[in-house]
């Protein structure tokens, strides 16, 4: 199984700078035994390692409810809503603390984000979620996520935090995905019921068949599957990231792979990473409005490939929120780009015109000193 993925094309980690890493519940309590700090010690020196190397790392973590579950003595896990959350909430304790500790004994910060999906389908809990995981990455501190399982249920449908690893790759704009799992990747068929069933070494994410290949309900503790890891490398593959599905007893799993070793199952992203972003923006058809910019600043966009000041915007039209795509045009009226605002238009129009070192003091606040950011413009 392992030689097939070696005998492939160099793997797709090799050159991704920033990597985010989902591991199931299995591999992190020990199939249920409990938090298991020897595993989670080996993936801290391999993030260290990594990080050292100039890679960012982001750690997705389930698990919660599974080491709940031991701590409260419950054998079979809950149906009951309510129930599932004080699990997750007993859990969720022992879980940050055993990656606190490994991390730190490795030389590394650790931050603890709980997300839902609530906050990463609002715009601007989007960005605000998005600019707190992006500076944590600048300061060198390598934030552990996990679904916030205590106030939703997202996890529980969404199964085993797979999608929400997608997301975070989406919300971060990572190179790569990497999904450690108790499985070795993806086969054909499930290799425990068709002795004839044929690793997966790589594909194109999104395939069709891939789906039509994955099936099963996962394991006791966790509610994920083969099916929700393919859907997940969609959706990555959607924001330019490439997915890696490998089992995560693997020696040096982490290393190996960003040496280029091919080490399980991997679902390519068919776009690259600025492209498929770009696209997205370009696609929009429906713009929430537009601001118009004086000559020079259209200047600085096109030919200098600049951020989009408040100082260079004359003119507010439309009615957008913070978030929204909106066009940039000319004092002509000519199209120049698309982005996303930093700002809506209620506070464009009050920081129009000014330095971006008066926004806090005209509205009380700063998210960021550029209206558009140039990673988030696209010249049209």
């Amino acid at each position: 199984m392992s030689s097939d993925a070696a005998n492939s094309a160099p793997g797709v980690l090799a050159g991704a700078r920033r990597i985010v890493v989902k591991v199931g519940s299995s591999l992190v309590t020990n199939e249920g035994r409990g938090v298991d700090g020897e595993a989670i010690g080996n993936w801290a020196r391999q993030l260290a390692a990594l990080a050292r190397d100039g890679r960012e790392l982001v750690m997705v973590s389930s698990g919660a409810i599974a080491e709940g579950m031991k701590r409260l003595g419950w054998t079979v896990r809950p149906k009951e809503l309510p129930e599932l959350q004080a699990a997750a909430a007993v859990g969720q304790m022992g879980l940050v603390q055993m990656y606190e500790t490994r991390l730190s004994e490795q030389g590394m910060h650790s931050a603890q984000v709980l997300l839902t999906h609530a906050d990463l389908a609002d715009r601007e809990r989007y960005l605000n979620a998005r600019s707190t995981l992006l500076t944590l990455l600048a300061l060198k501190v390598i934030p552990v996520i996990n679904e916030n399982d205590t106030v939703v249920n997202d996890e529980i449908k969404f199964g085993d935090n797979d999608t929400l690893g997608a997301l975070v790759a989406n919300l971060v704009e990572a190179d790569a995905l990497v999904i450690l799992t108790d499985q070795r990747g993806l086969y054909s068929a499930d290799p425990r019921k068709d002795p004839q069933a044929r690793f997966i070494d790589e594909a194109r994410a999104g395939d069709p068949a891939l789906e039509l290949m994955a099936g099963g309900a996962g394991s006791s503790l966790g509610r994920g599957g083969m099916i929700t890891k393919v859907l997940a490398a969609k959706r990555a593959a959607g924001s330019g990231a490439s997915t890696i599905i490998a089992w995560g007893r693997e020696p040096d799993v982490l290393l190996r792979l960003a040496r280029g070793e091919r080490i399980g199952s991997a679902l390519v992203a068919g776009t690259a990473k600025l492209a498929a972003r770009k696209q997205w923006m370009v696609d929009h058809l429906q713009l929430r409005g537009a601001v118009v910019v004086d000559d020079g600043a259209a200047a600085k966009l096109r030919d200098e490939g600049k951020s989009l000041l408040p100082i260079g915007v004359a003119e507010v039209r439309g009615e957008f929120a913070r978030g929204d795509v909106i066009a940039v045009r000319t004092l002509a009226g000519a199209d120049v780009a698309r982005g996303l605002a930093n700002y809506s238009s209620a506070e464009a129009r009050l920081i129009a015109r000014k330095a971006s070192t008066q926004i806090e003091s005209l509205l009380g606040y700063a998210n960021e000193p550029e209206m558009i950011h140039r990673t988030n413009l696209v010249l049209v």
